[in-house]
């Protein structure tokens, strides 16, 4: 065999195999925002930091309601009849702002119970419900839940979040309820 035609074969397989090589896969994906709104998986440091760099990838943060940065997604996402096109960051929490005042809804919708504190006025309408203690990663340093919140500063929103609360913060809280209702 000539070393032309061993070298024309080679040329001629080419073609077969840029046509059928597999598509390159894209190194990074956006994450699952929604998903991560429920809790699933349930909260914790490294997968909100690992959401939060992605979402610092999609711009810079929106800083205009009570601290919490709001990241605008590219397109809307629409899970469970809920749309939402934007991600929230909130101190020890993470998930999504859904379009329009559905708290209520989203309460039946995911088994969330009605909260007894308005959070200091922030909150108008607000429900959650805790993960059972198997899903509690970090039980030693506080509890997860998942939470649906209304208030006049989220603008026709409603916040869907997986939160962590510390045993501290949740100390105050209940202090500062008993505080409030004179007990």
């Amino acid at each position: 065999m000539s070393i032309r035609s061993s070298a024309l074969r080679r040329f001629a397989a080419l073609p077969l195999l840029w046509c059928c090589a597999p598509a390159p896969v894209e190194a990074e994906t956006t994450p699952d925002f929604f998903a991560a709104a429920l809790c699933q998986p349930p909260y914790s440091f490294e997968h909100a930091t690992a959401l939060y760099n992605a979402a610092e990838k999609l711009g810079k943060a929106d800083m205009s309601i009570m601290g919490a940065g709001i990241y605008h997604l590219p397109a809307p996402i629409t899970r469970d009849g809920f749309t939402t096109q934007e991600v929230i960051f909130a101190g020890s929490a993470v998930g999504v702002l859904i379009e329009g005042h559905v708290a209520e809804q989203l309460a039946q919708k995911y088994q969330l119970e009605r909260e007894t504190n308005p959070m200091l006025g922030a909150s108008t309408l607000g429900f959650s419900r805790r993960l059972p203690d198997a899903d509690q990663r970090m039980k030693d340093l506080g509890l997860i839940s998942l939470v649906a919140r209304e208030g006049p500063a989220m603008k026709g929103r409603t916040m869907l979040v997986c939160e962590f609360d510390s045993h501290e913060d949740i100390a105050a809280m209940k202090a500062l309820e008993k505080y409030s209702s004179g007990q």
